[in-house]
């Protein structure tokens, strides 16, 4: 299994998760556990969703559709050479 979508909080990684498995991609969420143990802590980067690695490509499509980024934050990122987790490619 590999990290398709770094997630900012459960919420997202759990939406993203609903699109995956919705569309028939088995997923799993992991460091959802550590968050209880962060108490009020702004801690980011701990959770994050996954998938088989077959399922990798499918998923990366579907994460782009679910979370588009604005055009702004993508052409910010393509500039600065930044890898998309979730495939969204810039016009």
């Amino acid at each position: 299994m590999q990290t398709v979508y770094n997630a900012d909080s459960i919420v997202d990684a759990q939406i993203a998760k609903d699109a995956l498995e919705a569309s028939g991609i088995p997923a799993f969420i992991a460091g959802a556990a550590l968050i209880g143990g962060m108490g009020q802590l702004p801690a980011r980067g701990f959770i994050r969703v996954m998938v088989p690695d077959i399922a990798i490509p499918e998923a990366r499509r579907i994460l782009g559709e679910v979370f588009p980024d604005p055009p702004a934050a993508a052409h910010a990122r393509r500039d600065a050479g930044m890898f998309d987790p979730t495939g969204f490619k810039p016009a």
